[in-house]
């Protein structure tokens, strides 16, 4: 039966890269002129923030483009994997990124007097977070529609990035009001928020690596299996991420009286079901009897 095609999943995801890489270029560069020209640390560091932002969608797009190629010899699963790497060299990018920053706003703080940063570069980071909550919506519908967990990791970096613009708005307007030391202060929480953001991409794509899958998704793919019809009870599944598609492995009892026919119609079943209610079409069924169902026949003859 015809599938889901994961490589125009894979295409579809590009086009949300891009626009990131888009946003970050733009955003980048008007954050780290203004933030040098209105001297101001916390839209500086704002500024580096989205120059790894660059780095890490470029990683993806990367990975993305590899995850295209057919299977081969070597790899004859395909390469969907190279998207969730990507996405772990990304988060390596963004913590050096993250330290640098903080290591900059320490010693801001830390050094002589410093005078308030002119207000409008606070107005050039409202804008900026407008543009990224954007980036954000248009990247979050479309990596839940096509499954892409990198792109997901991607959208939830915009939105971390628009919050972190408004903390250095914040910052800015608060160092307007005799403290000054709130501009590098915001500049601090700027980089600890790429650290945290760094960490949660890290940890995603070493869950993912190692096959490790949420119990609770898996138990909801339990549910949609043993409520088709015809399947006894389950006597194993299992699931593990495969870049933007999800393999599922499950070992199903039935009535031992069936034909091959029919049993191979309910493993049939199992796949139109989870491919219409959950969006995934690899699926490996392996059909075994229910021998619990013959027992009382056979304790009573």
């Amino acid at each position: 039966m015809p599938g889901l095609d994961p490589y125009q999943n894979i295409r579809a995801g590009e086009r949300g890269a891009w626009a990131s890489i888009a946003a970050y270029l733009l955003l980048s560069g008007v954050k780290l002129a203004a933030g040098y020209w209105f001297s101001s640390s916390a839209l500086t560091a704002d500024g580096y923030n989205n120059l790894s932002d660059i780095a890490a969608s470029v990683a993806v797009l990367i990975g993305l483009r590899i995850s295209r190629k057919p299977p081969d010899r070597d790899h004859p699963y395909g390469h969907f994997r190279a998207e969730t790497i990507a996405a772990l060299i990304a988060s390596f990018m963004m913590s050096m990124v993250g330290l640098q920053v903080l290591f900059d706003a320490g010693r801001s703080i830390f050094t002589g007097d410093r005078a308030a940063p002119d207000p409008l570069s606070a107005w050039v980071a409202l804008g900026a977070a407008l543009v990224m909550l954007g980036v954000h919506f248009y990247n979050r519908r479309l990596a839940a529609r096509i499954r892409s967990h990198a792109l997901m990791a991607a959208a939830k970096d915009n939105l971390s990035d628009a919050l972190v613009s408004l903390g250095a708005a914040a910052g800015i307007f608060g160092s307007q009001f005799g403290m000054p030391w709130l501009d590098p202060a915001a500049a601090v929480v700027v980089g600890l928020l790429i650290l945290r953001t760094a960490w949660g991409i890290f940890y995603r794509s070493s869950h993912a690596l190692t096959d490790g899958f949420d119990a609770k998704e898996l138990e909801t793919l339990r549910n949609t299996i043993e409520r088709t019809k015809g399947v006894r009870r389950i006597k194993d599944i299992k699931a593990r991420v495969h870049g933007s598609n999800v393999l599922i492995d499950v070992i199903i009892q039935v009535d031992p009286e069936l034909s091959l026919i029919e049993s191979h119609r309910i493993s049939d079943e199992i796949e139109r079901r989870m491919e219409r209610r959950h969006n995934i079409a690899n699926v490996h069924v392996h059909v075994e009897p229910d021998e619990d169902a013959r027992s009382p026949q056979t304790n009573g003859s």
